[in-house]
């Protein structure tokens, strides 16, 4: 997976904040990479040699794009010192779970984040790693050893926070949002950072301001990069109205028939689609096994004549029944002497 990297700005609606999160190149070519914002200097060891000299903060974990079949799934990281958590996020700014804020009140949050000299900037870090839908597909179509997708949350989550303690930062307390049962999760987390207080639980993007502010950034990076997607890979055709700049895919979801009619319209029949799609959803795979949509594709086992087969070992011919006659070697005719 892709470290954080400077990378070109994506082209996308106009006037929509584009957070530094997306990442061009690995991007439109399907390539999960991660995203670590600069750890404010407030938040780094008083004493280098000592990292519990840093100010104590919490960590809030979230994701965004699960469920769809196009684009990434994005999961987030936010810290901040803990006394600072409620005030800061929830008093001042308002962050909530980002499923009840408005497309723009997330973006403009996200904006003020990444602003220099922002009460955000200079007090918070936050870090994303977008799993892409190429990654996730192939992952879970592994015909050995398939990697499902909680498997891939739970160590993007791990990626991310190990990131964050290597960067500095005094974690003393995460909180994530769960993607199965809580104590599993928890217990699991728990063992592997054992000197944080670790809380994973249902509704944790509106019980904790860290999650809710993680929620937020996932979400935000996650419609960004389904926007510069999309402005890769769209046909002009789309959009001959003046005022038709809606992606014509919709939101990525199957229960979107937008979206639905967009993979139709758009399957190649040997290809499929390009690294937007998560094959291995049940939406992609039955376009695909449809009759008259995809073409089989029999791949031939390469034959380079040195290979053998288990059968070329068997000597055909008449079955010889004296099986014991030849056990101490081979009969001599009286020619022999």
């Amino acid at each position: 997976m892709g470290e954080s990297q400077e990378d070109t700005p994506m082209e996308v609606e106009a006037g929509a904040f584009v957070p530094p999160s997306i990442h061009g190149n690995p991007l439109l070519v399907g390539q999960s990479y991660s995203h670590f914002s600069p750890v404010p200097p407030s938040l780094l060891p008083k004493d280098p040699s000592n990292p519990a000299s840093a100010t104590p903060c919490c960590l809030g974990v979230d994701e965004a794009g699960r469920g769809p079949v196009l684009g990434p799934m994005v999961y987030g990281v936010f810290y901040l010192p803990i006394e600072q958590s409620d005030h800061l996020l929830r008093e001042t700014h308002h962050f909530d779970d980002s499923k009840v804020l408005t497309a723009s009140v997330r973006s403009s949050l996200m904006e003020v984040l990444c602003k220099e000299g922002s009460d955000l900037h200079e007090n918070c870090g936050w870090a994303t790693t977008a799993l892409s839908a190429r990654d996730i597909g192939a992952n879970m179509l592994k015909p050995v050893g398939v990697y499902n997708l909680n498997a891939q949350a739970m160590d993007a989550t791990i990626d991310l926070i190990k990131g964050v303690y290597a960067r500095g930062v005094n974690i003393q307390e995460i909180y994530v949002d769960t993607i199965g049962p809580p104590a599993t999760y928890q217990a699991k987390l728990q063992r592997i950072f054992p000197t944080a207080k670790v809380t994973v639980a249902k509704k944790a993007d509106s019980l904790y301001a860290c999650v809710s502010a993680a929620s937020v950034c996932a979400k935000v990076t996650r419609d960004m990069a389904l926007e510069a997607l999309y402005e890769d890979r769209k046909d002009p055709a789309d959009h001959e109205g003046e005022d038709d700049t809606a992606m014509a895919w919709g939101s990525g979801y199957p229960s979107d028939a937008r979206c639905t009619g967009w993979l139709r319209n758009n399957l190649h029949p040997v290809f499929g689609w390009g690294p937007e799609c998560r094959f291995s959803w049940g939406t992609a795979k039955d376009m695909l096994d449809a009759k008259g949509n995809g073409v089989k594709v029999e791949w031939p086992v390469d034959d380079d004549g040195e290979t053998s087969r288990v059968t070329d070992f068997f000597v055909s011919g008449e079955k010889d029944t004296n099986e014991l006659g030849h056990w101490f070697g081979t009969p001599a005719d009286l020619e022999a002497f």
